[in-house]
């Protein structure tokens, strides 16, 4: 009998961890940002996906690298895991050296018909608390589909629909990729295995990390802004791959600040907006 996925909704874990200097002086070898961080400093946003981190036994590991599904996730029946999109609340800081838990909750798991086939969509809670008090509420999107067909179309690319104030450029090497997935314990292959890529997932070279494309919008959104985040949201639409310089933009307005990220053929991989205090 089949599982009702349903029955995952509500379900919760809480994590505990300090938010150590090293973590976040490693970041900055990925994305330098003036002097090394140390206790008390302000966290970047984003990088909170530095801390609460599961060592999971190898033998408890799915076939892509992720933690095998039916634990705190539902056990969705659809191979390939990627991140969708997500938002975020600041209600204030988090600084290095805080003791923070981090309280998950599973909010939605909604299966769909896409264009491509089944896929099936998991939104999860988690708050950020510093001695009782919230500091931070996310919301993340975790969409599950099907293998890819051999053969099928790619689908079209999206051009972006926005002006521009503000340009940056990325250079993705593998070594950036290498760091990000070692300080993220991420062992999603689709980041260093290239056979896996191509022959089971169906992409042409190593993904970059959606959640480090968000982590570049976020910062740069908030350095070009002058302004402390007050919320964040991100959605993905195509992967950006290895040693593919690709640009993120910003249209700075007066109530909220609109972020892209472009491929090298100028088309839409990530979009955000953002507001500030």
């Amino acid at each position: 009998m089949a599982l009702d996925l349903q029955n995952w909704i509500g379900r919760t874990e809480s994590v505990e961890d300090v938010l150590d200097a090293r973590p976040a002086q490693l970041m900055q070898s990925i994305l330098p940002t003036g002097e090394p961080l140390s206790v008390g400093d302000r966290l970047p946003p984003l990088w909170c996906w530095l801390y609460f981190l599961k060592a999971v036994p190898l033998d408890e590991i799915g076939r892509d690298g992720h933690p095998r599904k039916g634990g705190f996730l539902p056990p969705v029946d659809l191979p390939r895991r990627m991140w969708a999109g997500g938002r975020f609340e600041f209600d204030g800081d988090l600084f290095i050296g805080d003791r923070i838990t981090r309280h998950s909750k599973i909010l939605k798991v909604l299966p769909k018909e896409g264009k491509t086939g089944p896929l099936c969509f998991v939104t999860v809670e988690h708050s950020y608390v510093r001695a009782g008090e919230t500091v931070c509420r996310e919301e993340h999107d975790i969409v599950y589909r099907e293998d890819p067909v051999p053969g099928a179309p790619k689908p079209a690319p999206v051009k972006p629909k926005m002006e521009f104030t503000n340009r940056e450029g990325v250079d993705p090497s593998i070594l950036m990729l290498f760091r990000y997935s070692a300080l993220t314990f991420n062992g999603h292959r689709i980041h260093y295995d290239r056979e896996y890529c191509r022959d089971v997932e169906g992409y042409h070279d190593l993904v970059f990390h959606g959640p480090l494309t968000a982590t570049l919008l976020a910062g740069f959104a908030e350095r070009e802004s002058k302004g402390r985040l007050k919320t964040f949201s991100y959605r993905a639409v195509s992967p950006l791959f290895v040693d593919r310089k690709f640009n993120i933009y910003l249209n700075r307005g007066d109530g909220e600040t609109q972020a892209i990220a472009c491929d090298p053929d100028c088309n839409l991989a990530m979009k955000a907006e953002a507001t500030f205090e």
